[in-house]
């Protein structure tokens, strides 16, 4: 499969407005953020979830139809969480792809890999690349899977709909991320959690203005109903939204 590079050099940094408040504009701003938080991403996964974000990541690879053999797809990878989960579900015969725009956290998703021992471990590829623009052909993968990612495309249509080209007739996307609840009482709860927990414990690593991006990203991202319907006007036959983590979080589950 070929890889699709990009120079990280040509891309902006972030702005920030005079009140110290980040303001992500466009792809190359989400990229810069992601690889600025990259040495810390998982140390903050587990102390704000209280490493419960490894059990919904479990729940979406499950929810992804993996078996033993198959190739799949982890796009928005990260550190790799999700991507060494499907590697332990497709085994030696099978190939996993970690695919990001973030260099930094390819590195230390690539770092990790070196240091496990399992032999199924060595059947990850790590890819920089766009999700907006994958470089697949049509009909490759048996699952594809993308973890706190969706949200943070600048085009969720587009992203979707190369989703669906690229995986095989049959074949099951999962989609895990922050929950939008239409229940204004799970938002009040969700963004008060963010304001007097998330934010003061990134603080503490440097990464306040960071982590205010999450409560506004969550406001623009889509409901549980508006994925479902996206991910059928892209061209999946069927798709079904699963809450998770108390309605804080959620799971598209959508079958090409």
């Amino acid at each position: 499969m070929a890889s699709l590079h990009v120079a990280l050099s040509s891309f902006p940094g972030p702005s920030f407005r005079p009140t110290g408040k980040l303001v992500i504009r466009c792809s190359a701003d989400r990229q810069a953020l992601f690889n600025r938080i990259a040495p810390v991403y998982d140390n903050l996964n587990d102390l704000l979830s209280l490493g419960q974000h490894r059990i919904w990541k479990r729940m979406a690879v499950s929810w992804s139809g993996a078996k033993e053999g198959d190739d799949v797809l982890d796009i928005c990878c990260g550190s790799g969480d999700l991507t060494f989960l499907l590697s332990e579900k497709v085994g030696p015969h099978g190939e996993a792809v970690g695919l990001d725009f973030s260099n930094e956290q390819l590195l230390i998703a690539s770092t990790r890999q070196k240091l496990r021992s399992k032999t199924y471990y060595k059947n990850i590829k790590w890819m920089e690349g766009n999700a907006l623009d994958l470089p697949f052909p049509d009909s490759s993968f048996d699952a594809v899977t993308i973890g706190y990612g969706l949200r943070n495309v600048v085009d969720r249509h587009r992203a979707m709909a190369e989703i669906c080209r690229v995986l095989k007739p049959g074949s099951t996307l999962s989609v895990l991320d922050f929950n939008k609840s239409i229940n204004p009482l799970s938002t009040t709860v969700q963004e008060l959690m963010i304001d007097n927990i998330v934010v003061p414990v990134a603080s503490g690593y440097g990464l306040e203005n960071e982590y205010k991006y999450l409560k506004s990203s969550i406001r623009d991202f889509l409901t549980g109903n508006e994925l479902e319907k996206l991910a059928l006007e892209v061209g999946f036959s069927t798709a079904k939204h699963f809450e998770i983590g108390f309605g804080f979080m959620g799971n598209l589950v959508a079958i090409r």
